[in-house]
């Protein structure tokens, strides 16, 4: 079913929205959330919470790409759970790991966003920096950073190796470091 089908059973307050996005969309937001927690049963309620995210919030809201939207919400999610699943017990998992590599590439330094810039501008930034880069590096650089996908399924959707992979992060992360820098912002 198209997604604006579906939106239009969400504004109807038709229970078959969820599940046809669930049916459409249910292993791609899976993925997202397994990434993140790296647990299936925390993943499958996040899916779930995020059906009810998106019945709550349509309407008023009308997304134009179903995908993103409910993608985005499954993200704040899992990292909602893990974020309280780690106030009990410190672990590495994927997302964990990936924040690692900023921090270190200098994006997540304590409290620098915070007393430097606003969240909203730093994403407008950030935008504005992925739109500068070739298709492959973009989707590399979201893959590991937004979907917080690992090096190997990187790797393996774009057929690269994985240390092309590696290597290709580092050098967007230095590119962004410079880019932010330019525009003002001092890390």
């Amino acid at each position: 079913m198209e997604d604006e089908k579906i939106v239009a059973l969400y504004f109807e307050r038709n229970e078959d929205a969820i599940k046809e996005s669930d049916a459409k969309y249910g292993r791609f937001l899976f993925s997202i959330a397994k990434n993140i927690l790296t647990d299936a049963e925390d993943s499958k309620e996040c899916v779930n919470d995020t059906y009810l995210k998106a019945w709550n919030t349509i309407p008023p809201s009308r997304p134009k790409r179903l995908n993103l939207f409910l993608g985005r919400i499954t993200r704040y999610t899992s990292i909602d759970r893990l974020r309280s699943k780690l106030a009990f017990r410190q672990s590495a998992s994927g997302f964990t790991l990936a924040l690692d590599e900023l921090k270190e590439g200098m994006l997540l330094q304590k409290d620098v966003i915070a007393e430097k810039i606003d969240a909203d501008h730093l994403s407008a930034l950030i935008e504005a920096f992925l739109d500068t880069l070739p298709a492959d590096e973009k989707n590399i650089f979201v893959g590991r950073y937004f979907y917080m996908d690992s090096i190997r399924e990187i790797a393996h959707v774009t057929r690269f190796s994985e240390s092309k992979i590696k290597s290709c992060l580092y050098r967007i992360r230095k590119e962004l470091k410079t880019y932010l820098e330019k525009e003002g912002v001092s890390l």
